[in-house]
């Protein structure tokens, strides 16, 4: 096994902000006791506060792809899908 990092992005569509907030905070808590899951931290823009950035660390690849089918990231989709203007997942593996 070799552990991946995943930046995954998302940006509220206007006056969704708030909503998306709280149901990217709902997905901490069980994201983070799932087998596999190394870090799953929830940040802000500064700039830009309708953009939403978690930072991610799994100890594989099959742990990521677990993590896509748990319960909790598909009813994020469902209940969110009105809410994003874009989402962007990068999958990237540290080499220094």
């Amino acid at each position: 096994m070799s552990e991946i990092a995943v930046v995954a992005i998302s940006v509220a569509k206007p006056g969704y902000e708030e909503p998306l907030r709280e149901a990217l905070e709902g997905l901490v808590g069980p994201t983070r006791k799932e087998q596999g899951a190394l870090q799953y931290d929830l940040h802000r823009d500064v700039e830009e506060p309708r953009r939403f950035v978690f930072v991610e660390r799994w100890e594989s690849q099959q742990a990521l792809a677990a993590h896509a089918r748990s319960a909790h990231i598909a009813a994020y989709r469902e209940a969110v899908a009105d809410w994003v203007e874009h989402a962007e997942i990068r999958v990237v593996s540290k080499i220094a």
